[in-house]
């Protein structure tokens, strides 16, 4: 009864959205020129595909009036200036998006030759290794779970583990390796849960609610970027509603999302996002040995002073809390799920995390320049413990309590000038920061247990600059940029020098045909080691790295490839690319390059370092993207790369990233009544991991420290992983009725539930209480066996977007 009378109302509900989906959309937005502000009259607004369309107003804006519901390409066009498509735009009834076009002048008389590239972002500085992703690309990406993370993944050179995390790896290099900028202030991480001195975790912060479009650069980086060696994300926030407030509602896989937007006052706006999970609710009444919580906000506030001054503020912050469940074994009896329970308990620290970023950016314009003023400040406060089977009654079971902060100020000022066919900016960039740490911590060295304790505390002075010219020849088909910075800092006399971080870089495209053109760069870039690793002390309180002369990470890259359009809502491309690193830290303790480490929960880089380690990734990259165009669209992306750094006795061995071949195929289909089915395949090749030394993990004193076991190093990454795939299937289902909408979906992850074999954890035979029991027949240890693991499995959601 109750199952027909829940049907019943459903059916009722979808009868109601199917009466109100009758109503009519507008598009508004305005016209702008790239460089000046000023207002472009006149410009013609084309929906692609329809007959509607309008013409700017003398102010610059249009509108579009009576567009019936759904997603579209709408492109602007004016003599001088190039044409702007932007791809998807959702035309609703609800919570409607401004558009803004700044176009840029086309002052060469192409005669024949037209390019019709200008269609896909592409810049004079990063004319290769350059992709852009839009919000309803980012929204409706099966199996994304609504995380740029993961969405990104369906873009060539990205690969990422085959654990529950957001680690980037990009082109064979390390999570540490990208770096991120919303709205042009830099921040640190984008994930909850980070792992300090890296850069991933298991779900991302940002709300893609409030992203308009993600440029992700994986080489050819301008120079007002820095500190990255394998990419650099460029996140462009929406603005608010400048007429009426309005709001969305977002219920997913793992959290509730409520954002708002509207005016503040007659010449700003704002929207602000609210996010947190239900995932320990959830976790508990699975019966799982952990329960992770986080909540995160979000805040964009846009003051249109006049029409050459414009004030953006900022706000990213996060509350993360990684408790144990320990009374999951209660009433339990089955022995394997007692292993597994244990296992975890007794391995995993509570751990606890908050972070924010708070960023300002004010533009002035004038007729061929403007110039720009970021000022920002980041914290990070993260916190770890963990005693003996957790055991708090006595500090003798304390086996780590970790500590640390990381404060960063920021201030950036830029200039950016456009006259005729040249183009230059330059700028000044300066940061303090302030590292705190404080670590006890018992760790094994060989056959042994040594206990880490130290307090620390870092001031750091950095500086940079920097400047960039471009250039076109030949009617437009050359462009040649051209690029230096230097980033210097006052921890040692190695990183004082600003003549040692010097960082050229060259680009170059040039059009063979009206559809196909050839492209190059080459540079240097550096990148700071972690502060976990700067902020080293030993137990004499000496700053041990500085004095081992830890220096910057250099990288030298080398890209060069062919970009086909057949048509403007098609790219075809390839790149080769070369990474050659050096000075990367080799840790001592371990020995081991710092370069195979952050795709793991904790802290990397908190030990003895010196900057000798060498490594070097290559391979080849493939594109087809097809632009929606027909209710059709899809991204084919393949890469094939080899990824090998230094082991200690200096031979190039793989990497942890070195994944051969990584495919993903991802497509889908509007159809009519907003009905819409998509789907990604990936496949990824085996990963390398370093095998345990299970003798020295076995001893007793070494085990009740760890609980994981010892790796290898002298096997370092001398195993692989299985390969892995999976095929994601999202279907959505839109309603568009007056002043509201609702989004239905749902996204099948793993859909065929395809396992990968993993690396095998390694444990000790215990009672069920989980204490490990000594072997008999070798005093001294315990009585090791290997948990064979596997990763994949069937993960459905049921998502509901509502819009008002």
């Amino acid at each position: 009864m109750r199952r027909r009378l829940l049907f019943a109302l459903i059916g009722i509900l979808c009868l109601s959205f199917a009466k109100l989906s009758g109503q009519n959309a507008n598009i508004k937005g305005r016209v702008i020129e790239n460089i000046s502000n000023e207002a472009i009259p006149f410009a013609t607004v084309i929906i692609e595909g329809t007959t509607q369309g309008a013409v700017t107003d003398i102010d610059g804006y249009f509108t579009i009036q009576s567009v019936v519901p759904g997603t579209y390409n709408v492109s602007v066009s004016f003599i001088g200036f190039k044409k702007q498509v932007i791809y998807e735009y959702e035309a609703t009834t609800a919570n409607p998006k401004f558009l803004e076009f700044r176009l840029e002048e086309d002052l060469e008389n192409l005669e024949a030759v037209e390019i019709t590239a200008s269609q896909f972002n592409k810049t004079d500085e990063s004319p290769v290794s350059m992709q852009t992703i839009n919000q309803t690309e980012i929204q409706r990406n099966p199996g994304g779970n609504r995380d740029i993370s993961r969405v990104i993944q369906s873009l060539p050179g990205v690969a990422t583990t085959t654990s529950f995390r957001n680690d980037i790896i990009i082109r064979g290099g390390a999570p540490n390796e990208n770096r991120f900028f919303l709205d042009g202030v830099e921040v640190p991480n984008i994930n909850h849960f980070a792992t300090q001195g890296s850069s991933g975790g298991p779900v991302g912060m940002l709300n893609v609610d409030l992203i308009r479009e993600v440029d992700l650069f994986t080489g050819a980086f301008p120079t007002n970027r820095y500190n990255a060696l394998s990419s650099v994300m460029e996140i462009k926030q929406i603005d608010g509603n400048s007429e009426k407030v309005s709001g969305r509602a977002t219920l997913g896989s793992s959290d509730l999302a409520v954002s708002l937007n509207g005016p503040a006052t007659k010449n700003s706006t704002y929207i602000v996002s609210v996010r947190r999970s239900y995932l320990q609710f959830l976790f508990s009444a699975l019966k799982l040995p952990f329960l992770p919580t986080y909540t995160d906000y979000q805040f964009k506030y846009k003051w249109q002073l006049n029409n050459k001054n414009q004030i953006n503020v900022i706000g990213l912050g996060a509350f993360d809390d990684f408790v144990l469940n320990k009374s999951v074994n209660e009433g339990e009896t089955d022995p394997e799920v007692l292993e597994r329970n244990n296992f975890i308990l007794n391995n995993i620290p509570v751990t606890e995390q908050w972070n924010y970023t708070l960023g300002a950016t004010y533009k002035h314009f004038k007729d061929h320049s403007y110039q720009l003023l970021v000022v920002s400040r980041n914290h990070l406060n993260n916190t770890a413990t963990k005693y003996y089977q957790n055991d708090e009654s006595s500090e003798n079971n304390l086996l780590l309590r970790y500590t640390s902060e990381e404060i960063e100020n920021k201030v950036r000022l830029e200039n950016h000038w456009q006259k005729n066919n040249w183009k230059m900016s330059y700028g000044l960039n300066y940061e303090y920061a302030n590292y705190l740490n404080a670590t006890f911590n018992k760790i094994p060295v060989g056959d042994t247990v040594q206990i880490i304790d130290f307090n620390s505390s870092l001031n750091l002075n950095k500086f940079g600059a920097f400047i960039q010219a471009s250039r076109s020849f030949f009617s437009n088909r050359l462009t040649v940029s051209l690029g230096l910075r230097t980033d210097f800092n006052d921890y040692n006399n190695e990183m004082m020098n600003a003549a040692e971080q010097m960082s050229p870089r060259v680009s170059a495209s040039y059009q063979l045909t009206e559809k196909l053109s050839i492209s190059a760069n080459t540079g240097i870039y550096y990148q700071l080691p972690p502060y976990t690793a700067l902020g080293y002390r030993d137990q004499n309180g000496s700053l041990l790295n500085a004095d081992n002369g830890l220096d910057y990470i250099r990288a030298e890259h080398f890209v060069a490839g062919f970009q086909l359009y057949p048509s403007q809502y098609t790219k075809i491309s390839i790149e080769g690319f070369l990474k050659k690193y050096s000075q990367y830290p080799f840790l001592l303790r371990d020995s081991i390059s710092l370069a195979n480490l952050g795709a793991d929960f904790g802290v990397i880089g908190n030990e003895p370092a010196v900057s000798i380690s060498k490594g070097r990734s290559y391979g080849l990259e493939f594109l087809v993207q097809q632009k929606l165009q027909k209710g059709f669209y899809g991204i084919l992306a393949y890469t094939f790369v080899i990824s090998e750094f230094q082991d200690k006795k200096g031979n190039f061995i793989p990497s942890s990233w070195d994944f051969g071949n990584v495919i993903s195929l991802t497509g889908g289909k509007k159809f009519k009544k907003n009905w819409e089915l998509g789907m990604r395949w990936r496949f990824t090749g085996p990963a390398p991991f370093t095998p345990y030394n299970v003798s020295t993990s076995a001893i007793i004193e070494v085990w009740d420290v760890t609980g994981t076991g010892v790796l290898d190093y002298n096997q370092l990454n001398a195993q692989r992983s299985g390969a892995s795939q999976q095929l994601d299937v999202r279907i959505d289902k839109k309603y568009y009725f007056k002043n509201k909408g609702l989004n239905l979906y749902l996204d099948i992850q793993n859909i065929y539930g395809y396992q990968t074999q993993t690396a095998p954890s390694l444990n000790m035979l215990s009672d069920a209480s989980g204490t490990a029991i000594p072997d008999p027949n070798n005093p001294g240890s315990y009585q090791p066996y290997f948990i064979e693991n596997t990763s994949g499995t069937v993960l459905p959601t049921l998502g509901v977007i509502f819009e008002f």
